[in-house]
């Protein structure tokens, strides 16, 4: 390979893709309230936790930004956390909004993935063959 192929190569990797985008931002809500459903967490530990959802190359400003909202909009609630040493963190949990927005999604994406696997059954399917006339 040569440099300049490798340069490339390289931008194309740290360059944004907009289908991943868009997919990460349409995912990042619920996939937050999942994990806040488990355990109580702070932003930076949630943020690691995203990569196995797909959703590592995360901005952290937008991160940050979606967390504060979902506190606005009454999905999260914070505290801070000054327990352990070091800096104080502030906490996130999932209140009954949050669970009720988490349930709706989970209605919403079990219907899409029904309708998926019947479109994929009939992409799938073949007619039987018919046997060659003698």
């Amino acid at each position: 390979m040569t440099e300049e192929n490798k340069d490339e190569a390289k931008e194309s990797a740290n360059s944004p893709n907009p289908s991943t985008e868009a997919w990460s931002k349409n995912w990042m809500v619920p996939v937050l309230l999942l994990m806040l459903r488990g355990l109580n967490s702070y932003g930076y530990e949630l943020m690691e936790k995203m990569a196995k959802y797909g959703l590592s190359t995360m901005n952290a400003g937008t991160f940050y930004r979606t967390l504060r909202q979902m506190e606005k909009d009454g999905m999260v609630s914070s505290s801070w956390d000054t327990s352990e040493g070091g800096p104080a963190r502030r906490m996130y949990s999932i209140t009954e909004a949050g669970e009720n927005y988490l349930k709706f999604w989970s209605t919403s994406l079990e219907q899409y993935q029904n309708m998926m696997n019947r479109f994929f059954q009939m992409y799938t399917w073949q007619p039987p063959k018919k046997e060659e006339e003698e």
